[in-house]
Formats: C-alpha cells, sequence, structure tokens
C-alpha cells in the first residue's frame, strides 16, 4: 500500500498506467475506491494518480478543519514526491472544490480541470447551516448520518435501482473517521468562491452537471457555464453521475483528457 508521509500524516495514493498525469480527487465521504471503474480506463492512455484525501480512505487527519487549501498544499506535496509537473485534475464534488484551490495555488501545474458534479462557487448561507447541523448530527449518531448521507446523493429513482452500489459506497463510507468528516465539512463551509477561474484559466475546464443533483443547484452550474467559455455536459440523474452514468461517463473524460496539453 503505497503512502507519503505529509506533516507526520500518512497520505495514501495509488498510481496505473503511463502517459500524461491526471490525477483524481474523490468526493466528501468518499476515497479512491470511488474511481475503481474511471481509472483503469483513462491509465489505457495516462498515468493515473488517485490521492486519499485528508480524513478519508486511509489517510490520516490533519487537524479541526482541513480547508480546501489545506488539501490542495498535501496534493502538491504527493506529486512533487512522484515527479509530476503539470496534470490534467478531475475532481468530484468536494475534489473539484480541492481541484479548484490547486488551481488557484498553482496554475502553471494544472493541464486541465473536470469539475464532476462540483462547483465554483461558495456556500450560501444555508448550505452553511445544513453544513453546522451535519456536524451536530455526527457528533452525536456518526452512523446514521452516514447510512442517510449516501443514498440522498441519488436521484430519487436511482436509490431503489442502485440498492447495491447503494450499499457498496455506504460501507466505504463509513470507514471515513469522524473527524475527518468533521473536518471535511468546516472546510468546505468556509471555501472561497473561485468563479474566476472558470472565466480565467489558461487551461480548458469541463463541468460535469446531472439534472436531477439533490446537492447542487441546477440552474446554478448553468449559470456559472453561461458565464464562462468552459464546456459543460449534461447527465439525466443525480449527485453520483459516475455511478449512475458510469457507462456514458468514462467516453467522455477520455475525449476531454485527450485535450490537456
Amino acid at each position: 500500500m503505497p503512502t507519503i508521509n505529509y506533516k507526520n500524516i500518512p497520505v495514501y495514493y495509488e498510481v496505473q498506467g503511463v502517459g500524461k498525469p491526471v490525477v483524481l480527487l474523490h468526493g466528501f465521504l468518499e476515497n479512491s475506491s470511488m474511481w475503481q471503474d474511471i481509472a483503469p480506463a483513462l491509465a489505457e492512455t495516462n498515468r493515473v494518480i488517485c490521492i486519499d484525501l485528508f480524513g478519508h480512505g486511509d489517510t490520516g487527519n490533519l487537524g479541526y478543519i482541513h480547508t480546501m487549501e489545506d488539501q490542495a498544499r498535501m496534493v502538491k506535496y504527493v506529486l512533487d514526491e512522484l515527479q509530476v509537473e503539470k496534470a490534467a485534475f478531475i475532481g468530484h464534488s468536494m475534489g473539484g472544490y480541492i481541484a479548484l484551490a490547486f488551481a488557484e495555488l498553482y496554475p502553471e501545474q494544472v493541464s486541465g480541470l473536470v469539475l464532476l458534479n462540483s462547483t465554483a462557487q461558495p456556500d450560501d448561507d444555508a448550505k452553511k447551516l445544513n453544513r453546522e447541523k451535519s456536524i451536530q448530527a455526527i457528533k452525536k449518531f456518526p452512523e446514521t448520518f452516514v447510512k442517510m448521507a449516501i443514498p440522498n446523493l441519488f436521484s430519487e429513482e436511482n436509490r431503489t435501482k442502485m440498492k447495491d452500489e447503494i450499499a457498496e459506497l455506504t460501507r466505504e463510507a463509513l470507514r471515513t473517521s469522524h473527524q475527518g468528516i468533521i473536518a471535511a465539512l468546516e472546510g468546505m463551509k468556509v471555501r472561497k468562491d473561485r468563479s474566476f477561474i472558470l472565466r480565467d484559466a489558461g487551461f480548458p475546464i469541463l463541468m460535469i452537471i446531472s439534472k436531477k443533483d439533490p446537492a447542487l443547484e441546477y440552474t446554478s452550474l448553468i449559470e456559472q457555464v453561461e458565464n464562462s467559455g468552459i464546456e459543460k455536459y449534461e447527465f439525466p440523474d443525480g449527485h453520483m453521475s459516475y455511478i449512475e452514468n458510469k457507462d456514458e461517463i468514462i467516453p467522455v473524460l477520455k475525449q476531454f483528457v485527450k485535450k490537456c496539453d
């Protein structure tokens, strides 16, 4: 199991394939196992790097709060250790927030960016309040919170159709430490607006949007695309498009990665 020590914390990562580097960043309550179908497909033509983010999977906790910048600096450390000078990034949900933070801190190291069911906008007041309620729920009923959170990320019809996939995701999510869950929620709650990256980036950006995403407002995502020169691709289902639209998403990602220098 490859790990790197960062600030005395074990950071787990996986590398497969050869070619131009692609970095895959998972979302909240996920870990690098979420890429089990996508990573091998991309590795046919690229060097694919999957990293467990702070407090998730087999990576330890940094502190009470894991800001998006904290996570991005850790990713930079891993890439430096692997001698990766430039890479395309694919970030799911929270992974997209971290990829945007990385793009602000180290723009010269980004050859392209996919926001997979993610947004460049910060939490509004209602979302911040929900994060705070989630933190209180984790402190009191952690297992119940996780078991309720995962199905609610799928479109309503898929919550029944994809019971096996939801059960597997829930098993993985329950591995996440309580501190890691709270620290991620605290970090997402205070993340900044990075809409300017969508307008000003010197690299290609693709936003993958799901029409029935329970976690993100569809019209807000469309407005972000309309106010920028970035590409978009739409799916009909929920927040977990890498599962709900698995067969369709792989060629979309492979095609985009080809465009990245």
